[in-house]
């Protein structure tokens, strides 16, 4: 397997530490994810609205923290905020796209793919959230690539961060694969909950997929782990969810994004000194959506693989970009101008921490 090699920003324990903290911001943290809508319009949004985008992942628990805890609302004031969830990153830029919501909590492939399509006029990154949390978990007795020749693998949607993932890896372990679903492996586009089922009814042989789903698949159906992706990056930190908005909000509404990067900030800050509060309300909201809550086990096992991080992690994108296009899933393209951190590095600079770097694709 390729091993990834884009530079990583030093680790640090603690959101607020010091005035003299290091770039990245992580926070290791014992909780779960869910996810909650208080609903939508497709009309444009005004002065007095922001809608934000999220998924019901674990890779997402500092947008559930931040909706959920009310820590967004509050540093939105009267700024109206509504919410929508979706399963993966494409659907989600569909409803970016048509104007149906103004941000969104992302894997960083969706966001690349639709910048490039969009001549880079589409979207713009602000601001980091989650690093780590995708495994290729298997069923016994698929112990290599070689194995899994003639089998079915999920992935969340197609050109989904995980899809991308799987696919290149897939290539470069030299099993064909294709966007039809030909080839040595057949990829299939599902839906999370679905994969579960479909794993569990032996109609698929696996997936690559975030968590809690991975975790999901381990513990509850027997699954095994054949790749997990922080091995195929240097210092086992790859980019797996960031805050990015449609260019013309964050043209119109400077101080609605302002909120929004502030209320994520609070939101980090309050998982890292309330943890055990902190799981017991995203677990909460995990069981409004799904029915029922998510075990100990799975919440332990999967929150083990997971921080977050305010910083995009914007070194890994250009590594993201040609997955990207070994998957069959966009095309070669100039991501400069894809980071506008300018708002981030404020916030940053007035909470006497450190500023995070664009790695030259945008404004910082």
């Amino acid at each position: 397997m390729t091993e990834r090699t884009a530079p990583r920003p030093s680790r640090r324990p603690s959101l607020f530490p010091s005035r003299a903290a290091a770039a990245l911001v992580v926070l290791p943290l014992l909780g779960v994810l869910a996810a909650c809508s208080t609903g939508t319009s497709a009309a444009s949004s005004d002065d007095d609205s922001l809608r934000l985008g999220y998924f019901a992942n674990v890779t997402h628990a500092p947008a559930v923290v931040g909706v959920a805890g009310g820590h967004v609302a509050e540093a939105l004031g009267e700024t109206e905020l509504t919410t929508q969830v979706f399963n993966a990153g494409p659907a989600a830029i569909e409803a970016l796209n048509a104007g149906a919501i103004d941000a969104t909590f992302i894997g960083p492939n969706p966001a690349i793919n639709n910048f490039v399509k969009s001549n880079g006029e589409a979207v713009r990154i602000v601001a980091g959230s989650t690093s780590g949390g995708a495994q290729l978990v298997v069923r016994p007795g698929i112990e290599s690539p070689a194995d899994l020749a003639g089998s079915a693998l999920a992935t969340p949607q197609l050109g989904g961060t995980q899809d991308v993932a799987l696919r290149a890896w897939l290539t470069e372990n030299g099993l064909a694969n294709d966007i039809q679903g030909g080839g040595d492996v057949a990829v299939t586009p599902t839906e999370n909950a679905q994969s579960l089922a479909l794993f569990q009814s032996g109609e698929l042989d696996g997936g690559w997929l975030p968590e809690p789903w991975a975790s999901r698949l381990v513990l509850d159906a027997g699954a095994e782990v054949l790749v997990d992706e922080k091995d195929l990056w240097e210092g086992g930190e790859f980019l797996t969810t960031h805050l990015v908005v449609r260019t013309d909000f964050l043209e119109e509404h400077p101080e609605t994004v302002e909120a929004l990067i502030r209320g994520e900030l609070a939101a980090l800050a309050w998982i890292e000194e309330n943890p055990d509060e902190a799981q017991t309300l995203v677990n909460g909201e995990i069981e409004k959506i799904a029915g029922k809550p998510l075990s100990d086990a799975v919440l332990d096992r999967a929150f083990s693989n997971i921080t977050f991080t305010i910083d995009p992690l914007a070194g890994t994108l250009q590594t993201l970009l040609e997955d990207g296009v070994t998957a069959g899933t966009t095309t070669e393209a100039d991501l400069d101008g894809i980071y506008d951190l300018r708002i981030l590095n404020e916030v940053l600079t007035d909470e006497g921490l450190a500023t995070v770097s664009a790695a030259g694709l945008g404004q910082e």
